[in-house]
């Protein structure tokens, strides 16, 4: 049966459906609309779409910026705050009249690269989203790791590791706690800090291309963010040693990051030397549509995922 993915954004909702070999046969996006009832509308919508072009019907697969509870069934964690404590999956699976599967953005990354991507044939995938928002996901053995409360991979909310006196207690996080991961390493988190050391409000984006230029003040706060991203990747590597590292994100695309990342990680890793590999995601922005897309296999229903991705 053919698989459907739909990335859900907080500005765009993307479906594609993928050939068996793993080649888009068609896309579809449209501007997320911002209401709970209004986006699934949209969803549905493009869904329909989609197999209306291709004459055919297919499983459908979800990306979502947040998790679900395996306690209640329900949305949580979700920058898109309306999502949250709502039935996305059961809703969307009534409309559809199919079951739905269900993952978050990172884990479908990791999903993504593990398949047929930059990760290919890897055991042990540990896969980054560094952009606007900041998450993480695990793969093993080709299969996506949830965890018994479906948390797997968030490590955006640990604090950020090995911290300096000037990072304690550092910046509130909007969950409550105060120096967490997302807050430092986040696309975000490196505007915030750019601007509370030099007074200048810059895009992440604006400050890579400023720090590219050798304007002083852009390279230090890029030099803080890859000493940071280094700790936080060395924590993942003391704890789950992947094999590899897949980055995703619009920070993702800053090439000076792998060589640094390579010559700072081992300094904080408990081991003489490392082989694991920090690679750039190869399907990009593509990887969150085809990992969702393949939370279901080629030939039906079956399981892709540990954890609670299912559709009843």
């Amino acid at each position: 049966m053919m698989q459907i993915g739909v990335d859900f954004g907080g500005t765009k909702i993307e479906v594609a459906a993928l050939a068996a070999d793993g080649g888009f046969l068609t896309r579809l996006r449209e501007p997320n609309p911002g209401t709970y009832g209004a986006a699934l509308a949209t969803v549905v919508r493009l869904v329909e779409q989609v197999e209306d072009q291709l004459r055919r019907t297919g499983t459908v697969g979800l990306a979502v910026p947040g998790s679900m509870s395996p306690t209640t069934g329900r949305m949580r964690n979700a920058n898109s705050t309306w999502l949250n404590d709502r039935p996305f999956r059961e809703d969307l699976a009534a409309a559809l009249r199919r079951p739905v599967r269900l993952a978050n953005d990172a884990n479908c990354l990791a999903l993504s690269e593990t398949v047929d991507g930059a990760a290919a044939g890897a055991a042990v995938v540990f896969a980054v989203i560094i952009g606007t928002g900041y998450g993480g996901g695990l793969a093993v053995d080709g299969q996506l790791i949830t965890g018994a409360n479906g948390l797997t991979g968030e490590w955006g909310h640990i604090a950020l590791p090995w911290p300096a006196a000037a990072e304690v207690p550092g910046p509130a996080c909007w969950c409550g706690l105060h120096g967490c991961l997302e807050t430092w390493i986040s696309g975000t988190g490196l505007q915030r800090d750019h601007a509370a050391v030099t007074g200048q409000t810059l895009s992440a984006e604006a400050i890579v291309a400023a720090a590219q230029t050798a304007e002083v003040a852009a390279v230090a706060s890029l030099d803080r963010y890859v000493d940071r991203l280094a700790r936080a990747l060395a924590m993942v590597m003391n704890l789950v040693d992947p094999d590899v590292v897949v980055l995703g994100g619009g920070l993702s695309n800053v090439s000076d990051l792998y060589p640094r990342l390579a010559e700072q990680v081992p300094r904080h890793v408990f081991a003489d030397s490392i082989v694991t590999r920090i690679v750039p995601a190869r399907w990009g922005d593509s990887s969150g549509v085809r990992g969702a897309a393949r939370l279901w296999p080629v030939d039906g229903p079956g399981s892709c995922a540990r954890g609670n991705t299912d559709g009843k």
